[in-house]
């Protein structure tokens, strides 16, 4: 690994930018040579003064926060891995400004088969169960699902590939010791043991505002696609989904409700192009992956048609009236033409069997998992 030092020493001078120090690294190879060549031959880069030149080459000298930032880096057990590193993201790797190196806590490694899957922070139960199962699928076949570790889509997105036993990769906006949300604590380490969270911010950055489109491109520049789940027109995920299109990579979206505000991001990437998901073999197709089905999701579905075929005409008819989204049992009524004590006594039977889920104020669904009839 290369002298660390020179590279956060380097990267801490004002005027270049991620774009700059990559061509930097591609014309002089460490930041060594950087630092050590002459003003003349710094200048001849767009983008570099005679003065932001000198400041390049004081850099060499390295200042007491640095040490002081390596000190943390040692005493947490984090790493940095640079661009020259063998475990930085080759996909990353190719975007036109990639961070010149990356804090990790966990192993950043096996990234060439990564699927970005991201949303918005208040999906509702349809997102989260969609977010959480989809990227579950995909870890089962092995894709590497990354996100940011926000709420909503982001953490059922990185809980469906720990509840697989597979690997899953956060990108944060802030410093790896300023993790947010907060409640996300657990989380970050559940992620760690056995992926990576990684940030390129120093480890005390807070989760300021203009950190998170930054972020974005990270999250998109390390993943073969971006896949956005539940999204409003303002949603930062449609970022993500904007630089993905940059970066020549895969788009998809996940259709919802044509009632809700939470789809109307993800119904305009769809208008523009974007490949329409219903499930993982969407995403396999567009990637011209050929995977077999998750083996666990096939075994899920005999069990389900089943308990299906188990189920009373009633049962049935009451599973075809209702639907993913919650609806307010006085709805259901109208629908089947049932009095309420005979329909909440088929709820509470198909809620016992997994089938339906009841939410706050008497709200029913059908639990997302399932696939029947």
């Amino acid at each position: 690994m290369d002298n660390i030092s020179l590279w956060l020493s380097l990267c801490s001078v004002s005027n270049i930018g991620s774009s700059i120090i990559k061509r930097l690294i591609i014309r002089f190879k460490t930041p060594e040579k950087v630092i050590n060549s002459s003003v003349s031959e710094l200048m001849k880069f767009k983008g570099i003064s005679c003065k932001t030149a000198e400041k390049i080459q004081k850099s060499r000298i390295i200042s007491d926060n640095i040490k002081r930032e390596l000190d943390l880096i040692k005493k947490h057990g984090y790493k940095i891995i640079t661009l020259l590193d063998k475990d930085y993201p080759e996909l990353l790797r190719e975007i036109y400004d990639p961070p010149p190196y990356l804090y990790v806590s966990g192993t950043l490694a096996h990234t060439d088969k990564n699927i970005a899957v991201v949303g918005s922070r208040s999906a509702g139960d349809y997102g989260i169960s969609v977010a959480k199962h989809l990227s579950r699928d995909l870890a089962y076949l092995n894709f590497t699902v990354v996100s940011g570790m926000a709420a909503g889509v982001d953490t059922a997105a990185h809980n469906g590939a720990i509840s697989a036993n597979k690997r899953t990769i956060a990108v944060l906006g802030s410093g790896l010791l300023k993790i947010y949300p907060a409640v996300n604590y657990d989380l970050f380490y559940k992620i760690s043991e056995n992926g990576a969270v990684v940030s390129e911010f120093p480890v005390n950055i807070p989760p300021r505002p203009y950190n998170f489109p930054k972020r974005n491109r990270i999250i998109s520049g390390m993943s073969l696609g971006t896949v956005v789940v539940c999204a409003s027109e303002k949603s930062g995920a449609l970022i993500t989904a904007r630089l993905a299109q940059e970066q020549n990579r895969e788009v998809f979206a996940v259709p919802g409700s044509v009632n809700s505000l939470r789809s109307r991001g993800t119904h305009a990437l769809i208008k523009q192009g974007a490949k329409l998901v219903e499930d993982v073999r969407d995403i396999l197709e567009e990637l011209n992956t050929s995977c077999e089905v998750p083996v666990l999701a096939q075994k899920n579905e005999k069990k389900q048609k089943k308990l299906y075929d188990k189920l009373s005409l009633e049962e049935r008819d009451l599973l075809i009236a209702m639907d993913v989204y919650p609806v307010h049992i006085d709805e259901i009524v109208k629908k089947v033409d049932m009095p309420v004590y005979k329909l909440s006594g088929l709820l509470l039977k198909l809620e016992i069997k997994g089938l339906v889920t009841q939410s706050f104020g008497k709200l029913f669904s059908l639990s997302k998992d399932i696939k029947i009839g």
